[in-house]
């Protein structure tokens, strides 16, 4: 049986299908009852910090609230009254537009994409504001709202993050800004200021399963309840431990590391090799996340046992982060990287064993 799907924006990079539910934000139901409760009162912020971890929610948010303003323009409207979720019938012509990203008075603004890597760069540049500031001239086509969502406030160069402010003093009428930021600390104190700050709470197991069910392929129940488990309460995260391939990689990356001090040196090797390769660069990543995960959960079990045995790991933890930005920004030999780092950490965990 096929389902009816339609697209919803997890994260700034993460773009799913799911079947079409009522309720499609999960997890964070009392931050859309707030939002209708604002907008029944014709009293709505102009701007929305919405503030968490990825993966957990705050795009979906977003494009939701987006979708409903733009299919109900007036807040006196019988159907904003009596609603209890900011759910929009798939069939509304706002709604079918939006979904496909193509509604003239909704703007995306997103970190700008490396050509080589074919990621985000991780900064959004002034010009791109400008091009906002430029839509928010117009009239809304539909006499409506006009609604941006930046995704994530955090990626904004300092140029861009001051024309921003500009806009947020003096904001056009019927504008709505949704800016999604995953560090709000770090963010412009006058901008934090100027905006309505909602933050994202990490979702619980249960939620975290039925997100899950709803938007993966598998119904591997092992495999779902690992995801759930390493997802840390984030679905974002969680998605990507459906991969029985990866899942297979991490593993053996874990009990490479679980030997440590001692070291399977052909095995190693074998390592270094598969990550040297052109198509090793999603392992060779997949390696780092996991050795920093490994480091951190490894000197904060020390740490809570009351040892400090592990000065050394936490020294090398900050060498590792170092190195390998470096490797991957001028795009280094990763077997070198890899030996190099191993040997290391044989020796820091040689060295705590033995203290």
């Amino acid at each position: 049986m096929s389902k009816k799907t339609e697209k919803i924006l997890i994260s700034k990079d993460v773009s799913i299908s799911s079947e079409t539910h009522e309720h499609a934000l999960i997890g964070q139901e009392q931050i859309e009852r707030s939002f209708l409760e604002a907008y029944r009162s014709g009293r709505l912020p102009h701007a929305w910090i919405l503030a968490g971890n990825e993966g957990i929610g705050k795009a979906g948010f977003a494009l939701r609230a987006a979708r409903f303003l733009l299919a109900h323009p007036d807040h006196t409207d019988q159907i904003v009254k009596a609603t209890q979720t900011l759910d929009v019938d798939s069939n509304d012509p706002a709604a079918r537009r939006v979904n496909a990203l193509a509604h003239t008075d909704l703007f995306f603004l997103e970190s700008e994409t490396d050509g080589e890597k074919k990621t985000k760069s991780g900064s959004i540049p002034v010009e791109d504001v400008r091009k906002m500031l430029g839509f928010f001239g117009s009239t809304a086509g539909e006499g409506g709202w006009k609604i941006a969502i930046i995704d994530p406030l955090d990626d904004l160069k300092s140029s861009a993050a001051n024309a921003l402010l500009k806009m947020l003093e003096e904001p056009p009428p019927r504008s709505l800004f949704l800016m999604i930021s995953h560090n709000p600390g770090r963010l412009l104190p006058t901008i934090r200021s100027r905006c309505h700050m909602v933050r994202f709470k990490s979702l619980s197991d249960a939620d975290m399963m039925t997100a899950l069910v709803r938007v993966s392929e598998t119904d591997d129940q092992k495999l779902l309840r690992e995801a759930v488990r390493r997802g840390a309460g984030s679905v974002k995260r969680a998605l990507t431990y459906l991969d029985a391939e990866r899942m297979a990689m991490i593993h053996d990356i874990e009990t490479t590391l679980e030997r440590l001090p001692e070291l399977d040196r052909k095995h190693l090797l074998a390592m270094a090799d598969h990550f040297a390769k052109k198509d090793g660069a999603e392992s060779f990543a997949l390696f780092l996340e996991t050795v920093d995960e490994w480091m951190a959960s490894t000197c904060r079990k020390d740490a809570e046992q009351g040892h400090h045995r592990l000065g050394a790991l936490a020294d090398l933890w900050e060498k590792f982060t170092i190195n390998s930005r470096m490797t991957d920004i001028y795009n280094l030999d990763r077997r070198p990287f890899f030996i190099t780092m191993m040997n290391d950490l044989a020796d820091a965990m040689k060295v705590a064993r033995a203290s």
